[in-house]
């Protein structure tokens, strides 16, 4: 019988151990809205919601996955088949995850690193007013880091926003994005920008 385990990591308040040792035991049911989008379509059912919203305050995290372990002493967990992770400021799809928790007194989500037909989607706020500007990004492996908010992707990535799409030409190329959605790409890579034709002008 699959299970849907919902890790909940109040970021700088809550003590890792516990928190790591009840939700092994003692995983909770997600609800059946959540168990049917996952059943369908993973990448429809992580990438809905309210993505981008406010995070000046407690964070939560919520990893969906068949399998969970976790290592209260190495302060890591490691989550397999069909994850799923939702957070205020990325959604993650992939075959595995590994979480690595910081170790001092603001205990909280430091590092994850997603493998194995990984998705992901950052939404970086719009300017002047304009809608917020959503980026889907596609690779091998996907590396979070909590710091700086900063998503690696690894492993011929390709990135799509909007209607234009970058995409890696070499499996060494590495793809950048940062919290405020900007993109740097080291090696080689093709860029597709595309337009939508002009209405034509009615004939007088």
């Amino acid at each position: 019988m699959k299970t849907s385990i919902a890790c909940a990591l109040m970021i700088g308040a809550f003590g890792v151990a516990a928190a790591l040792a009840q939700d092994a035991t003692a995983p909770t049911q997600s609800s059946p809205a959540k168990a049917k989008a996952a059943e369908t379509d993973p990448l429809k059912g992580a990438f809905s919601g309210n993505l981008g919203a406010p995070t000046t305050g407690p964070i939560t995290t919520e990893i969906y996955s068949n399998e969970a372990f976790f290592d209260s002493e190495k302060y890591i967990g490691i989550f397999s088949g069909r994850v799923i992770v939702k957070d205020p400021r990325f959604n993650i799809q992939a075959d595995k995850l590994t979480i690595y928790l910081s170790k001092g007194e603001a205990r909280g989500l430091e590092r994850a690193v997603a493998e194995g037909n990984v998705g992901v989607i950052r939404e970086a706020p719009g300017e002047q007013g304009a809608p917020p500007s959503r980026s889907v990004g596609r690779a091998d492996i996907a590396v979070y880091t909590a710091k700086d908010g900063n998503v690696e992707l690894k492993g011929t990535p390709r990135l799509q926003s909007g209607m234009n799409t970058h995409i890696a030409t070499s499996p060494d190329t590495v793809m950048l994005v940062n919290q405020n959605g900007q993109l740097t790409t080291r090696g080689p890579s093709r860029t597709e920008i595309r337009q939508e034709p002009k209405a034509e002008q009615p004939k007088p």
